[in-house]
């Protein structure tokens, strides 16, 4: 399997490789599978009745990893697929995915990617999910990524998402159920410039005893852009939550954050927080004193706040 130098590119953005990677992988590419591999304990299956896969990793499987990028070269183009994580009882597993879009047309290019995970008893899993579009056409780039998740007893999850930059409008969803002793920690980065467009969608249930939740998102909206965060932690037995939106504005950029939390038993103890603000003008002062310009001052400034 070869990639053209447009696939190469997009690949080394949001999977970090420009090559056919080691262990388990699918690669996708304008509506269709490209190139799979299975190992011994991680299996990929087409679905029957619906574009997507399965991906079922063995009980006690450890330190493997799993490519999953999606790749969208085609102006024009609508991709949806549905992929269905299975991590087995015990496994510890690293799954990379993300979406790169190449638009040089007039017409849309988009991708909407229904992830469902389902984490079994003691099973730890980090999910890496890089978002990143490209192209000088007219048409948009648009990604609308839906997460699903359910965690059994004493399962652990860590998802990192990043829309890096050139995705023109995004909703991004994510739904989870944790049981007894489950933790889910989510750290969202977002950036939009120009006249783009970004909703976050997080949603939380707590039903487990001592189930944990981490949500934290950290964007910047420059230009005329506007992002939309809305969080919701349900502390449905004794747990613990927390969400946090931290942004920063500039230009003519706007964000709102309706963060809530909603304790359904006496011993649920929830945090929110949201901080919205443009760059300090002392941060700026600091670092034009050491040679830099304005703007490069505020692209050091947003390099470290989205780190």
């Amino acid at each position: 399997m070869a990639f053209d130098k447009i696939q190469t590119n997009l690949l080394r953005e949001i999977a970090g490789f420009e090559a056919v990677p080691e262990g388990a992988y699918n690669i996708r590419a304008d509506g269709a599978s490209i190139g799979r591999k299975t190992t011994e304990h991680i299996d990929i299956v087409t679905k029957q009745d619906k574009p997507g896969i399965d991906i079922y990793v063995a009980p006690g499987t450890k330190g493997e990893r799993i490519d999953i990028p999606v790749l969208v070269t085609a102006s024009g183009l609508k991709d949806l697929v549905y992929n269905d994580f299975y991590i087995g009882e015990g496994a510890d597993v690293l799954i990379v995915a993300g979406c790169g879009i190449h638009n040089a047309g007039d017409g849309d290019a988009e991708h909407d990617g229904i992830h469902s995970f389902h984490l079994a008893k003691g099973a730890r899993l980090k999910y890496i999910e890089k978002h990143y579009g490209e192209g000088d056409g007219k048409g948009g780039k648009i990604l609308n990524p839906t997460t699903v998740i359910e965690i059994a007893e004493d399962g652990y999850m860590e998802m990192d998402t990043a829309q890096i930059k050139g995705v023109d409008s995004t909703v991004r969803k994510t739904q989870a159920t944790l049981g007894d002793r489950a933790t889910l920690i989510i750290h969202e980065k977002i950036m939009t410039h120009g006249t783009q467009t970004a909703t976050t969608d997080f949603s939380v249930d707590l039903n487990g005893v001592d189930a944990g939740a981490h949500v934290v998102s950290r964007s910047v909206a420059a230009d005329d852009s506007h992002q939309l965060f809305i969080s919701n932690v349900n502390g449905n037995n004794r747990s613990s939550g927390h969400t946090e939106c931290d942004a920063i504005i500039m230009d003519h950029g706007s964000v709102s954050a309706v963060p809530k939390v909603s304790a359904n038993h006496v011993e649920a103890s929830l945090i929110h927080e949201a901080a919205i603000g443009k760059i300090a003008g002392e941060q700026l002062v600091k670092l034009m004193t050491l040679g830099l310009t304005e703007k490069e001052a505020e692209e050091q400034i947003v390099s470290g706040f989205l780190k």
